[in-house]
């Protein structure tokens, strides 16, 4: 704090301050001024140059809990597993007739042909009617019979035709790659981790581009509809709608800008803020670039918050400034007292904002952790562009004249807002917000215990129900009897021992077992293909259809079984439990019942024993230290198993961050006031707006995930920014001998002027969101849209009812005399 060197007084603002008194950091930059600007300017040109490095990154690796156990079980056996996330499904659909046409045939080669060559397919695993590795098999008299789906002889003739709707029928394909009405098929096409021709990471919004470009555009007509799922053409499109938000940042500055010259009636008190927060911009990404990081589908949405919040505190260097011209005040000196009175509650308020976006490192996941870093670095640049580089420049530009009468006719003028709101600070009034406040806390706190984590929606939660993906996701899920919606819990046993009576027997245990949970559709393993094959081997009689105990006739059941089904070395056997949706109680359903079955039935041996062959296996059971093969079960792969691991870090962070957060608040508001009854004021309204933000998400159906978890954070660390801007000047007033309602008047004709704007600036620099095609941006709009709105209510209503109760007067004064002795605060 300043050290002024004067009595109290009920004019705080007009203190004769000598040169001693002046903080170090404003004589610091003050009377540096010329060299503090060519600094900066050589700072913006290097970050400038850094914004050229920018790049969007569409790694899935980065969404995913790369620590979580489930996902650690998955990295184990990713390069043998076929059902990870990097898969897309194409589907090509004829309108008139069904699929077993010459012409149908020829278009659907083509697109194979066309596929097959795009960069990035895994060619040895794709599989449609015209790969070799999805056949046809029977038995007859003579033994196994079988081949290609499509043979070599087919040549487009009713006789071929009519063949290979025979083959189709005997592939077991239909409700897979054949639609149940025959009406379309799908390519089923996996990727490869690492592009073959660069060597760097698959871009997944290239190659949904290509898909676009190469098959849909292509080859889509009257005729012929294509559609394409899978999570990373889905994260394609999410980035393209990324990339369409930046005509929303064009638009939330355009309305600041309005905004903001009829607040200040400035032209220059209406640039240099909005210079000010664009170059806090382009240092944040520019700096970004630098360190290595990159932008993905979080934190491209940071610049906007980089920019409101650099606006709302700029708001208030800006009135501060006009205020002192309006007093007399040079350019020089009015911009050195509104720094001398603002640069304590900024700085404090920006710290605040910035540890609130670092408690986001506790949720272990990569896109959340790198929205923390991007936002914290974006809060540091705020606090040299905003309370640094704003008031040096207005040091030399200063405010106009319109500007400075608009500000002296505010200052003197006694709106009824103000003095309505004035009123909550007194005894009559103040217990009717504080009894509201205590309603809807306890009515929002009942409504909120109904918040789920996860997903609340089918299809892609992330996009429109009526976007592209989402319409091609329902075509899929009315035409095809498997989900896409995939849970594989991988089966680990010893080498070669995949196939051996005790882990087929307990395979089948758990099929049947998870078949029988709401929500599970079907499942699949290598037992499936066993028990068709025995069958079959047996004129197709359904008693044969179980695991046989003789070992020669497993081994020969499963000879041609897909390698998706087991491992190279026969140490593994997914099991693929399709689900109706991955919907957070789908999910939390189907993980419970997979860990209630491991609890009764895995075998706790040693690790080792997983790694022996038969021969050793063998060995160990005729010593005594196992009992017989080792099995165990193990989540999880597929998009449902990585969701169910992503929705519990979020439920066990969840609370942890939250906690973090206020916890900082409290510890730097405490720091700042020294009193618990002011921290009390701040932080009591932010608890209030949290409640009522998750009961709102319930309202709503807004499940807790990757793309909300952030806002909880967000809406505190920048919400308190009112409060400690409030109730610093409130505090000032006090000081200077005025009753708790005339302090508040005060407060609220500058400063709540001020705070009232932030509130509308802040909420309009993220309303813009809600248009995104993005539902999770726009989501995130809407709720940090409340937030900061509800925040500066409760600054500007709650707080001075709070401060009637629990603030003393007289022990702020005593409070102020131990620490500055006979001095008076910045005004």
């Amino acid at each position: 704090m300043a050290e002024q060197k004067h009595h109290y007084s009920s004019e705080p603002e007009h203190y004769i301050l000598s040169p001693e008194s002046e903080p170090f950091l404003e004589r610091l930059f003050f009377n540096n001024r010329f060299l503090v600007l060519l600094i900066l300017t050589a700072l913006t040109a290097v970050f400038a140059y850094g914004l050229t490095k920018v790049k969007l990154d569409s790694s899935i690796e980065k969404y995913i809990p790369l620590n979580h156990e489930y996902i650690q079980n998955f990295l184990v056996h990713k390069d043998s597993m076929k059902n990870g996330v990097a898969n897309v499904k194409i589907s090509v659909e004829v309108t008139d007739g069904d699929i077993f046409t010459k012409e149908y045939m020829e278009t659907l080669s083509k697109i194979n042909d066309d596929v097959f060559f795009i960069n990035g397919v895994d060619r040895s695993g794709m599989q449609s009617l015209w790969t070799p590795n999805v056949r046809w098999t029977e038995v007859t008299e003579e033994g196994f019979q079988g081949g290609p789906v499509i043979p070599s002889t087919y040549d487009g003739s009713p006789d071929s035709l009519e063949k290979v709707r025979q083959n189709v029928l005997k592939s077991g394909q239909v409700g897979r790659l054949v639609a149940n009405n025959f009406r379309s098929s799908i390519l089923d096409v996996p990727l490869v981790e690492l592009d073959p021709e660069t060597g760097k990471k698959l871009n997944y919004q290239e190659f949904s581009h290509d898909l676009e470009e190469k098959i849909r555009a292509k080859y889509g007509s009257e005729q012929y509809r294509i559609y394409i799922t899978g999570t990373p053409k889905k994260l394609g499109d999410l980035l393209d709608g990324a990339i369409k938000i930046g005509f929303f940042f064009l638009a939330a500055a355009i309305a600041t800008a309005v905004l903001l010259y009829l607040y200040s009636r400035c032209i220059k008190g209406t640039l240099i803020p909005i210079l000010a927060s664009l170059i806090a911009v382009v240092w944040q990404l520019g700096a970004l670039a630098l360190m290595g990081y990159t932008v993905d589908l979080y934190s491209v949405l940071v610049p906007f918050l980089v920019f409101a919040i650099g606006i709302s505190h700029a708001v208030q260097i800006i009135s501060g400034i006009a205020i002192e011209a309006g007093k007399g005040e040079n350019k020089l000196m009015a911009a050195r007292k509104a720094f001398r009175g603002l640069y304590v509650p900024g700085m404090l308020a920006l710290m605040s904002d910035a540890m609130g976006f670092l408690t986001l490192l506790f949720i272990d996941i990569g896109v959340i952790q790198e929205l923390a870093v991007s936002a914290s670095v974006g809060v540091a640049m705020i606090i040299i562009t905003n309370l640094v580089l704003l008031p040096v420049i207005m040091s030399y530009v200063g405010i106009s004249d319109s500007g400075i009468r608009h500000a002296e006719k505010t200052e003197k003028s006694e709106p009824k807002l103000w003095k309505f709101l004035s009123h909550f600070a007194t005894r009559k009034v103040a217990p009717v917000p504080i009894v509201i406040a205590i309603a809807m806390a306890v009515v929002g706190f009942q409504v909120s215990q109904d918040l789920k984590i996860g997903d609340l929606d089918k299809g892609a939660p992330e996009l429109r129900a009526d976007s592209r993906y989402n319409l091609d996701n329902d075509f899929m899920v009315s035409n095809y009897s498997t989900s896409s919606d995939l849970l594989v819990v991988m089966v680990e046993t010893a080498k070669e021992q995949c196939n051996s009576y005790k882990v087929m027997d307990a395979v089948d245990r758990f099929m049947w077992h998870m078949e029988n949970v709401p929500g599970v559709q079907s499942t699949a393993s290598l037992v499936t293909v066993s028990k068709l094959v025995t069958k079959a081997m047996n004129e197709g009689n359904l008693n044969w259809s179980a695991l046989s105990r003789n070992q020669t006739i497993l081994n020969t059941s499963i000879q041609r079984a897909p390698s998706a089904l087991l491992n190279p070395d026969c140490s593994m056997a997914p099991v693929i439990v399709y689900l109706n949706d991955h919907k957070a109680e789908t999910l939390e359903t189907a993980v419970a019942a997979v860990e209630a079955f491991k609890i009764d039935y895995d075998d706790s041996v040693d690790e080792k024993y997983f790694g022996y062959r038969i021969p050793e296996i063998e060995q160990a059971i005729e010593n005594g230290e196992i009992d017989s093969v080792p099995v165990r079960f193990q989540l999880a792969s597929g998009n449902a198993g990585i969701e169910a691991a992503t929705n519990q870090v979020i439920a066990d962070a969840q609370n942890t961050m939250l906690i973090f957060v206020y916890v900082v608040v409290f510890l730097l508001c405490f720091a700042t006031f020294r009193s618990f009854t002011a921290v009390a004021c701040i932080i009591i309204p932010l608890a209030l707006t949290s409640i009522l933000s998750q009961a709102l998400m319930t309202y709503l159906g807004i499940g807790v995930k990757v793309a909300t978890l952030p806002v909880i954070a967000l809406g505190v660390g920048i919400g308190v920014d009112y409060g400690i801007y409030i109730y610093s000047r409130l505090e000032v007033m006090i000081i200077a001998g005025k009753s708790l309602q005339e302090a508040f008047l005060e407060t609220l004709k500058s400063t709540g002027k001020a705070v009232s704007f932030t509130g509308v600036t802040l909420a309009l620099g993220v309303a813009t969101w809600m248009l995104s095609p993005i539902k999770f941006q726009a989501d995130m709009g809407i709720l940090l849209t409340f937030m900061f709105l509800w925040n500066m209510l409760g600054a500007l209503i709650l707080l001075p009812a709070l401060a009637h109760f629990l603030l003393s007067p007289e022990r702020i004064i005593k409070r102020h005399k131990q620490r500055h002795g006979d001095i008076a605060p910045a005004g």
